[in-house]
């Protein structure tokens, strides 16, 4: 052996090494080329979504993501807005998708891509106890009635086809939280919103002992849509039909072992689509 050559490893250490080098390179581009998707949420629709005295985002909605984005093997970006701007900036390009609960309407269908159905959510109307108000648009026209609508949400265009624009005395909010303010201090005779929401975030506690649902359920959605299939959806961009595909995949499978109901249960203490009447005798 010539005295000045390295000594070279035992050629045993050398494989193992060069193994080695060829896993961690492969962990190494698997995590770099890891999906990355920027997703949209309200932040302000409890129990769907709800940012804690942490700054943390949470809710049911919020947890269902993350488990899809898991699913897919997705590195997921959750960012919170105002309602009202979440799908113009997804149209825009500045989200991957949005993960809170849409109604599909024609306008809306046209312009995105709804996956499976996330949640059966109709909206009724919420008001003091003793009102009797006739919820049609003989009964409330001309009485001037102070409805609470939130910016942006598919209640508003439901109102005016079904009530008219001028039937009510319009409010605007950016999020329930506000509206509720107001109907508490008197400011408002009605709400018009998800039924859950306010079945859970009102009607179930005690500032809301003097309030109740009023008018029945309202679809706001396509009507074309068969009443069994009905429900609100997270949205995607057009271009997206492959996403669509693994998340709608994702999701049926979370429906179908059950981690679907168990995170609902968290958040909603009752079934909030048909398709999970098998976990809610197991679960």
């Amino acid at each position: 052996m010539n005295p000045t050559q390295p000594r070279l490893p035992p050629r045993s250490f050398r494989a193992g090494a060069a193994a080695l080098g060829f896993l961690l390179l492969g962990a190494g581009l698997s995590t770099a080329s890891a999906e990355k998707l920027k997703l949209g949420n309200e932040g302000v629709y409890p129990p769907f979504s709800m940012v804690d005295s942490s700054g943390n985002l949470t809710g049911m909605e919020p947890e269902l993501a993350r488990e899809m984005c898991k699913r897919i093997g997705a590195d997921c970006e959750i960012v919170v807005m105002d309602f009202k701007a979440l799908i113009p900036s997804m149209l825009q390009g500045k989200f991957d998708g949005i993960v809170t609960q849409i109604s599909p309407t024609p306008e809306r269908m046209d312009k995105a891509l709804f996956a499976t159905p996330i949640v059966y959510n109709p909206a009724t109307f919420v008001v003091k106890k003793g009102s009797n108000y006739t919820l049609t648009k003989e009964g409330v026209t001309g009485k001037g009635l102070r409805i609470a609508l939130q910016r942006g949400a598919s209640m508003v265009p439901y109102i005016h086809k079904h009530f008219g624009k001028d039937t009510f005395v319009e409010v605007y909010y950016d999020n329930p939280d506000q509206m509720k303010l107001d109907l508490l201090a008197g400011r408002l005779d009605l709400v018009f919103d998800s039924k859950i929401n306010w079945t859970l975030e009102l009607i179930a506690k005690p500032e809301g002992k003097d309030y109740e649902l009023a008018g029945g359920d309202h679809w706001l959605g396509d009507p074309s849509i068969p009443e069994a299939e009905r429900g609100y959806s997270w949205i995607f961009p057009k271009k997206s039909e492959a996403l669509v595909k693994r998340v709608n995949g994702a999701l049926a499978e979370m429906i179908k072992d059950c981690t679907y109901t168990t995170i609902r249960k968290k958040y909603v203490p009752v079934a909030t689509l048909s398709a999970e009447a098998a976990c809610e005798k197991t679960n």
